[in-house]
Formats: C-alpha cells, structure tokens, sequence
C-alpha cells in the first residue's frame, strides 16, 4: 500500500468510492471565528453549578461539564444546555427554561468573538486569515467538480449564514446552508444528511463528510459514508493536530485525519482521484 501524503493520517483508504455529497461542518473545520468557544461555556456552566452542587469541588465539576460539552459537540448549541438543566436538576436545583442558559452563552461568546467578527467585516483582517489554513484552495478545488456542498453547523443558523457571508465563503454551499434551530430537529446533521441524501438520491458510500466533531463523524459512518476527521489545532495552527481532537474523532469513526487543508493537493488525489 502506498503511504499517504504528507498532512494526511489514513486509517481507511477511500478505495471504490465516488462522492457526489461533500458536508463540511463550520466551526473549527473551516471558521476560525468561534475559536475559544469552549472557555466560554465550560466556565459558565460552571458558574451555575457551583453554588448547588456543593459536594464536588471547582476541578471536579470542570471534569465532569467538560465531558457533557465534549460529548454534545456538534449538536445544536440549546442540546448543551439542556443538559446543563439536567445537571442542575441532578444536584437539587431548578433549572430556569434551557433557553435561558443559552442566551447567557451567546451574549459571551458574541462579546468574547466581536473584535475578530469586526476586524473581518471592517476590512482591517482578510477573511482566509479567520479560515483554516488551505481551506479556501481546497473549497476551490471540490467547486470545480460535480459535487453537492453542504456547509452544516449546531450553531444558529442566522449566525451561520452572517459568518459565511463575512468569510466569503457562501458561494460555494449555495442554498445547503444549515445551522440549528432550538425546536427543529430536522436541522440536526443527521437530518440534515439524511434529507440531502434522500433529495439528491445519492446513496450513502458516496457521501463524505469533514468535520472536527464528534457528532458529524459518527453521523456520516452511520449513513454509510467516509469521514474525514479534521483535527485541527485553532490555536497553534500551522498543520498541528490536535491530539485530543484526533482520538476522540478516531473513536467516532473516522476514516481519515487532518489538521487542516494545507495537504490539500494529496487529499483531493486521494478522494478524488487525479
């Protein structure tokens, strides 16, 4: 077997397989914008849990809230706090409306986010500088050939289509743009294939999916596609992968990993032949 390209771990060669469905997740897989989501969430989650649950100490319940937002990654953001007001409820407590948390969350992350979202939009940062390096070339690439591109993400779907608009990045998902939408469960990714498969009526071994969560790589295996994990460092950058990323994506399924699209000249030979 021949080895891999440089950038590319292969788990699983995509030997046979002609894709017409290409998924992209969003944030961490093409938008840099939301970089540092996490240490939004985790510590407020946090801040609510540990006035009531006072019988684990501050390290304990960041364990314990971490594992729940590792384990939701992917789902729409309201699937989070939902079981925030699970935990509450665990310890005693009376969980206001999911809703309620979720607004606090936004109005973090939007004010943690809001130079970099004003830098783009000003002009004073160009948006490939808020892409995952390579990403641009690579969408490039797939927009050259027969494909079907998706761009879907658990973030609201308003935010989704602002953020694509500002990266510039829009035009090559057309109208198969889908963020989440706190009571449709038909904009969840697995709906979200599902449909897209039914309506193209492309059959499951030619969908591929890229994505750095959880919940879009075990999604497409389970649809019978080829999952491509990208376990991309945000913060380092440069081709490091993030390992924690890697393993956790490896368990999900994946078939393949990258840490971004730099390889991109040997992951469209390998996907799609010369």
């Amino acid at each position: 077997m021949r080895p891999a390209p440089p950038g590319i771990e292969m788990i699983r060669r995509p030997e046979g397989r002609r894709f017409r469905f290409v998924l992209f997740d969003f944030d961490g897989t093409l938008s840099l914008l939301r970089e540092g989501w996490q240490g939004v969430m985790i510590p407020m989650m946090v801040e609510v849990l540990e006035p009531i649950a006072t019988r684990l100490d501050r390290d304990a319940l960041a364990r314990l809230i971490t594992e729940d937002v590792e384990e939701t990654t992917g789902l729409p953001t309201i699937h989070q706090m939902m079981r925030l007001a699970e935990r509450v409820s665990e310890v005693g407590g009376t969980p206001p409306d999911p809703k309620a948390y979720k607004g606090e969350y936004l109005r973090r992350l939007l004010a943690h986010i809001k130079g970099r979202r004003d830098a783009v939009a000003s002009g004073q940062v160009e948006p490939d500088q808020m892409l995952l390096a390579g990403a641009r070339a690579f969408l490039e690439a797939l927009a050259k050939r027969d494909l079907v591109l998706c761009l879907a993400s658990g973030t609201d779907e308003p935010y989704v289509l602002e953020e694509a608009r500002l990266l510039e990045i829009d035009r090559y998902f057309g109208p198969h743009v889908y963020g989440a939408r706190d009571d449709d469960e038909a904009s969840s990714k697995s709906a979200v294939i599902g449909r897209m498969l039914a309506e193209n009526r492309i059959p499951g071994d030619e969908l591929l999916v890229l994505g750095d969560g959880f919940v879009e790589i075990a999604d497409c295996k389970e649809a019978g596609g080829y999952a491509v994990a990208v376990a991309s460092d945000e913060v380092a950058g440069g081709g490091c992968i993030n390992e924690w990323k890697r393993d956790r994506l490896l368990r999900a399924g994946a078939d393949m990993v990258i840490a971004d699209f730099m390889c991109r000249d040997g992951l469209v030979r390998l996907l799609f032949g010369a």
